[in-house]
Order: structure tokens, then C-alpha cells, then sequence
């Protein structure tokens, strides 16, 4: 199974990582068929645990191989590594500007992007779907590189970035099917929107891949731009969710995800 995955295309091997990624947001949100709430103290860890595994992936699987190629092409380090990383923070801001959406534990009111009449179930799905286009976008461009034949890139370490990005997407699968199901929606129903809002991971995997194989000299800079996208819901998005209330397991959980991330990507990739 190693041996043939090893000789997919790029494209599909993103294809197929971030399937993986898909599955454990599912695997996630399928625990409303096991129970009806799950207290806030321990959401608010899993979310701080997800944003810990984010700033960790951010640098060790996207960031430091930016620098390195760049250096590897004769181009200065820092370069694609600021401008990528400040692009990918303007675009999700620029989409967190339209899109709408609504943070999970905030009234409906409280919505943000574009003014709309949409259910309050919807405005929580896309929110968290926000979260998960630039980690589908990160695997992607990671798996892309390898087309490039960079000693920066292995396959090693693309696959440890899906690894890492699959943990973390568990908590958030759960972190939106739980508050759903305490809000009265079904049991089916909040599993599915909980596994419906990473569909769009294996989307911006192809994607991304498809980018940096048709435009290899943009690939130090989309690595960053989706270091940059990622840091971004981190800051804008899980931070603040996760320290409304129990601020010390939420620390807690970045510190863990963070080390995990970090582990991972040092032993593995």
C-alpha cells in the first residue's frame, strides 16, 4: 500500500491526504451518536489543541521549507517566505470579510461577512469551514512540491503535514457537531454538517497541488501563503473561541498540539 501511494501523481497523493484529512473531521463529528454534550472546558481544550498543531505546521512544514528553497534557488530566504506568508493572511481576510459566517458560542447577531438571511446552522458550518481551506491548501501545495525534485521537499514530510492536520481536524469535527446537537439539531444532522464542513480540504488540496506543478518557481511563496492563511484562523478564529471561557485548558491545548505538531514533523518528516 506505501509502494503504490509512493507512485501516485502529487495530485493525487493530495487528493488522497486530504481525504484522510476529510475522514477525520467525520470521525470527529460522529461523536453526537455517542453523546448529546461535551462540556465547554473540554471543547475549548480540543479547539486550543487544533490551533497549537496550525502554529506548529505553519513553521516546521511550511514556513522553514520556504526559506530553504528559496536559499536552494539563489533567492534571499526571507523573501517568499514575508511576502507568501503576508498574501495568505490578506486573502483569508479578505474572504473572512465576505463570506458569512458565525464563531461557535456567539449569538446569531453576532455573524460576520456579507449581511444574510441564512440559518444559524449554515453560518456555523462555513465557519469552520474557513478554517479548513487553508489546511486542504497547505497539504496540497506540500504534496505539489514534490514534483519540483527539491531536496526541501519529501514525501516524508507531506505526509506528516496530513498526519498532523488529520489530529487536529478530529477536535474541530467535533467542536461543530457537539454545539449543534446541544442547540437541538438532529443527531445525522449535526454529524453531517460536522464532516460537511472539511469537504472542502480535498478541493483546495487539488488544488493547491495543481498550482505549484504548473508554476514550480511560485513554490516557496505558496507555502507561505498557506502558512500565512492558517496563522490567520488561528489568530482570527480558535484563539479567541477557545479562551472565552476556560482559558487555562485552552493554553494547555495549544501548548500539547503545538508539541505534537512539532514532534511529529522533527521524528517523521
Amino acid at each position: 500500500m506505501v509502494e503504490y501511494f509512493k507512485e501516485l501523481n502529487p495530485i493525487m497523493q493530495a487528493f488522497l491526504a486530504t481525504c484522510f484529512t476529510w475522514f477525520m473531521t467525520a470521525l470527529g463529528a460522529s461523536a453526537v451518536f455517542f453523546a448529546k454534550e461535551l462540556s465547554r472546558r473540554v471543547l475549548d481544550g480540543m479547539l486550543g489543541f487544533a490551533a497549537g498543531v496550525m502554529v506548529a505546521a505553519s513553521y516546521w512544514s511550511l514556513l522553514a521549507p520556504a526559506i530553504e528553497m528559496s536559499e536552494e534557488k539563489g533567492i534571499p530566504g526571507w523573501l517568499p517566505a514575508v511576502a507568501g506568508f503576508l498574501a495568505g493572511g490578506i486573502f483569508l481576510r479578505l474572504i473572512d470579510r465576505t463570506l458569512p459566517h458565525l464563531h461557535l458560542f456567539l449569538p446569531t447577531e453576532a455573524a460576520e461577512g456579507i449581511r444574510t438571511k441564512w440559518r444559524r446552522t449554515t453560518l456555523l458550518v462555513l465557519a469552520i469551514t474557513l478554517h479548513n481551506f487553508p489546511e486542504g491548501l497547505a497539504v496540497g501545495v506540500a504534496f505539489g512540491a514534490l514534483a519540483a525534485d527539491l531536496p526541501s521537499a519529501s514525501l516524508a514530510g507531506a505526509v506528516t503535514l496530513a498526519l498532523g492536520i488529520g489530529i487536529q481536524n478530529f477536535p474541530e469535527g467535533t467542536a461543530v457537531s457537539m454545539p449543534l446537537r446541544r442547540e437541538g439539531v438532529g443527531r445525522f444532522k449535526s454529524f453531517w454538517y460536522g464532516q460537511l464542513s472539511a469537504v472542502v480540504e480535498p478541493i483546495a488540496g487539488v488544488l493547491g497541488a495543481l498550482a505549484v506543478i504548473l508554476a514550480e518557481p511560485i513554490l516557496p511563496y505558496a507555502l507561505a501563503f498557506a502558512a500565512g492563511a492558517m496563522i490567520f484562523v488561528v489568530v482570527e478564529e480558535l484563539v479567541p473561541e477557545s479562551q472565552r471561557e476556560h482559558s487555562h485548558e485552552a493554553t494547555a491545548g495549544v501548548m500539547l498540539g503545538f508539541a505534537v505538531m512539532m514532534a511529529l514533523d522533527v521524528a517523521l518528516g
